[in-house]
This record gives C-alpha cells, sequence and structure tokens, in this order.
C-alpha cells in the first residue's frame, strides 16, 4: 500500500470517486460516513449518525455541510449533490487530493485561493469538527457553510413536511436546531467571534442517492437548511466548525477539543495499522455498562454470531483484553436476561452461543485458565446443558449426540430470505453445527478436568467420542473426500461450501489428519479466491458469480457464489495446524492479497464479501467486523508461526509415532 490517498485525476472521475467512502466512528454508535468527495449516495450517509436514546437505533442528524468560497462577489460552491440524475453543483472539480491519514483531508483549489477541510469525529462523544485552513489565497476572501439537516432513522428518508422546526436559536459561537420533539439539540458552533449565522430557512428537494435505487429502494430524500454561516477567512488562517449534542463553551473550548483529538489520531501508514485502526472502530459502549460488536457499516447492528466471531480478531490481536472481556460480559448479560441460558429461548442462529467457546480459546493466551473458569464456566457449562436439553424443539441435541436445528425460519449464518423462503434452507444437521459443538465440548471438558470440575467431567466425558463418530458416519464422503455440508432425514447435502472450513479450523477436531487435508484440497479447488471463500462450489449449477446491484440479485449471490472472508481464517488455522511454519509463506501471500482493498471501497477497511469471480468486486456492508477481524487473526498466526519455537518438532524421519503428539505444542488452547 503506497498510503491513503487520491489525486485529482482520480476524484475528478466520479465513476471512481463516489465507489469509494471513508467512514469515522465515535466509539459509542455514532459515525460518520459518506463518499471521499463528500457526495452522499445511500441513505446511510451522513457527517453525523447517531443515536439519541439507549436503544440500538442511530439517526442522520446532519446530512452535509456545503461550503462555498466566495471572491471578487463571485461565488464557487464547492459541494458535490446529485438530483433527479444530475450533479449541482459539481464542487468535485476544485478538488485536488484526499488524504485518509490522520484524519480525512481534502482539498480544493478555486483560482489562487487552497483550502483544505480536515474532517474530525471525537471519540466518546457526539461530535462533528471540521477544521477550514486558507492555505493560500491573492484575494479577500469569505466562507459560508450551510448545513443540510436530515433528523431521522437512518433506514427511513426525509420528506418535507410541515412538522419541522427550521430555526436557528443563537447559542454562543453559533446557533442550535431541532427539527422534531424527542431528538436532542443540534448546537453548530464556529470557533471565530466575526462569523455571522444568517438565517433562511429553505427546503432542498429531492437529492439523489443512487446506491439506494440500484438495490432498488426508495433513493430520493429532501434536507432542509436553516440558514448559513458566513465569515472572513484569510491566508494561513484555521477556523474550526463544530456540531455536537453538548454545546462547546468558548472558542478556545473548540479549539482545544480538535487539537487534544487529532493529537490522539493513529497514522495509518501501512497494511497492518489500517486494519488495527479499522477494528477499534467496530467495538462500542453503550449507555448502561454496555460493550457491543457492530457487525458492519453502515447499515449493521449487534448480532451475537459476528460478535463472537469477530472479537479475538478486533481485540485480542492488539492486545486489548479489557474491551474483549467486556464485550463478553454484554453478551453473557444478554443470554442471561433473554433466557437463552435455561432453554426458553432458540439463538438467532443455531451455532451463535457456541462460537462464544471460539472466542474463549483466544482468551485463553491472554487470561489464566483459572481466572476463565471461574468468570465464565459457570455460562460454559450452561450453553452446553441448553444444547442436550434443546431450545424449544428447534434446536436439541439427538440421541446420536449431534445437534439438530429444524425451524420455518432459517437458523444458519446462510439464512437469508428471497421471496419470502429461506435462500439455503440447511434444515437438519448443518454440518459447521457439528465441529461447534464438539470443539465447545471438548474444550469445556479439557479445562473442567484441570480446574477440578470431576461433576462435570464426570457427566459429559463420555460424549465427545460419540459426537465424532456419529459425525463421520453421517458426513463423511468417502468418494467424494470432503464432508456433507447438511444431512436430515430425506438428504446427504454434498454441495461445496465454505461451512466445511469450520471443520477442519476449530482447535478440537472431528476428523483425522488425513481426512482434513482432503477438505482443505477441496476448499482450494472450489471455493478459494483471493477475496475469501467462495459460498458455493462454480461447479454447482445454482452457483452465482458477478451480479447486478439489486438487493435481490445481490441476495441470491450472497449464499450461492460470494466470497466471503471469515471463513479464510478457519482455512488458514486448519493449514498451519498440519503444515506449521511451512505455510508462513502462503499465509503471507493470502494476507497480501487484500492490501488494494483498503482503497477500493471504504477507505482503510474491508467489506463484508466478494464477487465469487474476478474482479471480485466488493459487496454488503462497505467495512465488516468478521472481515478485519479474520485478516488480522491470519496475521497473528503468521506471527506466531514465523517465531522460533521452544519444542520445534524433529524432521518427518526422526519423529516416531510415540513423539508426533507432542507436536501440539505450536498451539495455544488447553488441548496441549
Amino acid at each position: 500500500m503506497s498510503g491513503l490517498k487520491f489525486d485529482k485525476r482520480e476524484l475528478a472521475n466520479l465513476e471512481y470517486s463516489l465507489d469509494r467512502e471513508m467512514l469515522a466512528t465515535d466509539r459509542r454508535g455514532g459515525y460518520m460516513s459518506t463518499t471521499i468527495v463528500c457526495c452522499n449516495t445511500r441513505k446511510y450517509h451522513g457527517l453525523m449518525v447517531a443515536p439519541i436514546d439507549q436503544s440500538d437505533r442511530t439517526y442522520v442528524l446532519l446530512s452535509s455541510l456545503d461550503e462555498t468560497i466566495v471572491q471578487h462577489d463571485q461565488a464557487f460552491n464547492l459541494a458535490l449533490h446529485r438530483f433527479e440524475g444530475t450533479y449541482e453543483p459539481r464542487g468535485h472539480k476544485y478538488i485536488t487530493d484526499f488524504e485518509y491519514t490522520p484524519t480525512p483531508t481534502i482539498t480544493y483549489r478555486v483560482g489562487g485561493a487552497v483550502l483544505r477541510k480536515e474532517l474530525l469525529w471525537i471519540h466518546n462523544r457526539t461530535q462533528l469538527m471540521i477544521r477550514y485552513t486558507l492555505v493560500d489565497a491573492h484575494s479577500d476572501t469569505t466562507l459560508r457553510l450551510r448545513p443540510l439537516l436530515a433528523f431521522r432513522d437512518k433506514h427511513a428518508l426525509s420528506k418535507a413536511n410541515v412538522e419541522a422546526d427550521g430555526r436557528a436559536y443563537p447559542i454562543p459561537y453559533g446557533v442550535k436546531c431541532r427539527l422534531y420533539d424527542g431528538f436532542p439539540w443540534l448546537n453548530m458552533q464556529v470557533n471565530k467571534t466575526e462569523a455571522e449565522f444568517i438565517a433562511a430557512p429553505d427546503w432542498y428537494y429531492n437529492f439523489e442517492y443512487r446506491k439506494e435505487l440500484a438495490r432498488g429502494y426508495d433513493g430520493y430524500e429532501d434536507l432542509l437548511t436553516p440558514g448559513y454561516f458566513e465569515f472572513n477567512i484569510k491566508k494561513g488562517e484555521s477556523v474550526i466548525f463544530s456540531a455536537a449534542t453538548d454545546m462547546m463553551a468558548t472558542d478556545e473550548t473548540i479549539s482545544a477539543v480538535y487539537e487534544g483529538a487529532l493529537a490522539r489520531r493513529t497514522h495509518k501508514i501501512d497494511f497492518l495499522s489500517c486494519l488495527e485502526h479499522s477494528a477499534r472502530q467496530f467495538v462500542i459502549r453503550r449507555p448502561g455498562d454496555r460493550t457491543e460488536v457492530v457487525a458492519g457499516y453502515p447499515w449493521f447492528g449487534s448480532f451475537m454470531e459476528d460478535t463472537f466471531m469477530a472479537l479475538p480478531g478486533l481485540t485480542l490481536t492488539q492486545g486489548r483484553v479489557e474491551d474483549c472481556i467486556a464485550a463478553l460480559d454484554t453478551a453473557v448479560k444478554d443470554m442471561e436476561a433473554s433466557g437463552l441460558l435455561e432453554g426458553r429461548v432458540t439463538p438467532p442462529t443455531a451455532d451463535a452461543p457456541l462460537w462464544f467457546f471460539y472466542t474463549l480459546q483466544h482468551l485463553e493466551a491472554h487470561l489464566s485458565q483459572k481466572e476463565l473458569w471461574a468468570k465464565y464456566g459457570g455460562v460454559m457449562k450452561a450453553i452446553l446443558e441448553a444444547y442436550r436439553r434443546g431450545f424449544n424443539g428447534e434446536v436439541k441435541m439427538n440421541d446420536n449426540a449431534l445437534i439438530w436445528a429444524w425451524a420455518e425460519r432459517p437458523l444458519t449464518w446462510m439464512g437469508t430470505v428471497v421471496d419470502g423462503a429461506p435462500l439455503t434452507p440447511r434444515r437438519g444437521y448443518p454440518v459447521e453445527l457439528q465441529a461447534l459443538w464438539y470443539n465447545a465440548v471438548e474444550y469445556t471438558l479439557a479445562v473442567a478436568k484441570k480446574q477440578g470440575d470431576k461433576a462435570f467431567v464426570a457427566d459429559w466425558k463420555e460424549l465427545p467420542e460419540r459426537i465424532k463418530s456419529s459425525f463421520v458416519q453421517k458426513f463423511w464422503l468417502e468418494e467424494e473426500g470432503y464432508v456433507a455440508d447438511y444431512v436430515n432425514y430425506d438428504e446427504v447435502n454434498k454441495f461445496i461450501r465454505p461451512n466445511m472450513a469450520v471443520v477442519v479450523g476449530l482447535d478440537y477436531k472431528l476428523l483425522a489428519e488425513d481426512k482434513n487435508v482432503r477438505v482443505l484440497q477441496t476448499i482450494n479447488e472450489h471455493l478459494y479466491t483471493p477475496r475469501g471463500l467462495r459460498t458455493l462450489s462454480p461447479r454447482n449449477p445454482l452457483y452465482q458469480s458477478n451480479y447486478n446491484e439489486d438487493q435481490r440479485s445481490q441476495d441470491l449471490a450472497s449464499r450461492n457464489g460470494s466470497a466471503w472472508v471469515w471463513p479464510l481464517v478457519l482455512t488458514v488455522e486448519g493449514c498451519f495446524d498440519i503444515a506449521g511454519e511451512r505455510f508462513v509463506i502462503d499465509a503471507k501471500h493470502v494476507l497480501e492479497a487484500f492490501d488494494a482493498e483498503l482503497q477500493t471501497k471504504c477507505v482503510g477497511s474491508i467489506s463484508e464479501r466478494f464477487e465469487g469471480d474476478p474482479p471480485h468486486n466488493p459487496r454488503g456492508s462497505v467495512s465488516h467486523a468478521t472481515s478485519v477481524a479474520g485478516l488480522l487473526l491470519i496475521n497473528s498466526l503468521i506471527e506466531k508461526y514465523s517465531k522460533p519455537k521452544a519444542c520445534k518438532p524433529k524432521s518427518a524421519k526422526e519423529e516416531t509415532k510415540e513423539e508426533k503428539p507432542k507436536r501440539k505444542c505450536v498451539r495455544k488452547s488447553v488441548k496441549k
């Protein structure tokens, strides 16, 4: 990666620049998101999108801020909007460059005037600050700033109406606005005493969001402006605009908050630092001592499955153990409050609680096993017991010790609904559910045995062999050399899907090593792409590769061909388990293949999924937790296997059958 910069040639090409987005978050549920030329193309875009209460709903308050440079009585509007197919004004033609680090910065040139705009979201408070610096000018220059307000749920759209209050109420250094009761005041201030606010409330109609239209949704919005700020600005002078739910007391306060926040920003200078920065954006703290993981920006909330899958990569790879524990504790409270641990409620997906053990296995490298068992041992046992007892008859352990999942609604991560019906129902015994179940039982037994919980060990010790025996009998396809995707009363589904990566990638494995090798060969031959694992083999007649923008086409392909990043880390894990340090070079190639993606969709982050065929266009949420977490885990595996090992195995010729199990010393889990 040469740097997260874009030049005038790239920015002037709207087909290029409007497809690249930027994201900044406040670490408590709010965010700023728009394109790198500040033209909103989604209803989810906005300069201030934030929660207004204790729910997880977020609202677009400040949609955009239009800047106008005035020299010699001529106004040059720097904004870019699309109205019913036409771009007006076309301020992108004045942009000379965009730089992402340390904070998104855009430079405009209008004749002899050069204006730099630095956008900064303040952490742990609902506040956007923009610093304008007149780098160069040869004439008297005036700057106008016109806010465009929405005050609506991010999933909705604003339409002109008589209920909206377009008035601006004076406050020190600015005004406050609130379009509707129930919303917080939006305090807009400028740290320049001479700045004047000209009240001129008006509706602007039919802003067009082309991404929404392409997906088949309503894509037109009306926005209300209460007026505009206007002030003279001298060459070399910087002026800061602040929009916040809390009012700034003085102009010095505005400056101090901005300078302090900017000084704390990290520089995203390479692939790894970008991923680490992106990872921190997903972990948010909400009121009520809650720590959650946002599954993906800009439209997803927090989900149990994504939380447990992503937490190790998002937090532990950077040593942020407290964040990991805080998110786990929030999830445990939710499971307890919902009745999930008693089996009164069916999990959101059949496997979601079992990913809890996956996080714990990674956490054990940072927390003593004794502490882990004291804190979470009761929850681990309760989850296993809930599966053994069953959840409302929909998810339960059958007599063969495997987990059965059957309901009218989808119960696996592949549960996309198209035209009112599940696209991939996978009812019965889904393969990844069995792998997670076995891993959870074996791990809990191993920890319980070391921590002296004899009662639990006595009750559960016979189960792993029953699970393994039943699994091999039902799932292993000897002729094909891989495992079935799911099995039920009538069907042994032989579709080649990435769910088999869970079988080979967890710490405790259902298959012998020779069978795992064959599964990995199948994954490599059918599913592997430079952007993740396809959700279906291209040789399957149901395979969907590159597809249209509309939501139905995306849904059809999402589970029948799109490449997902998260199964990739389990595949890499399985390869390391077999090849050890010999796989380091290959793992580096896997990681390096994503380098260009940091400048392809969401600058500095990785998308939810990609098209199955070249050029593997990014799809889904533009910044996704499991994608970023997966790549960080792959990097941690590379670092781990690149280090000299204290118990390096002998060569194959020297190693005896008795010595072979000692190779497990390269693992972090208790099974060593």
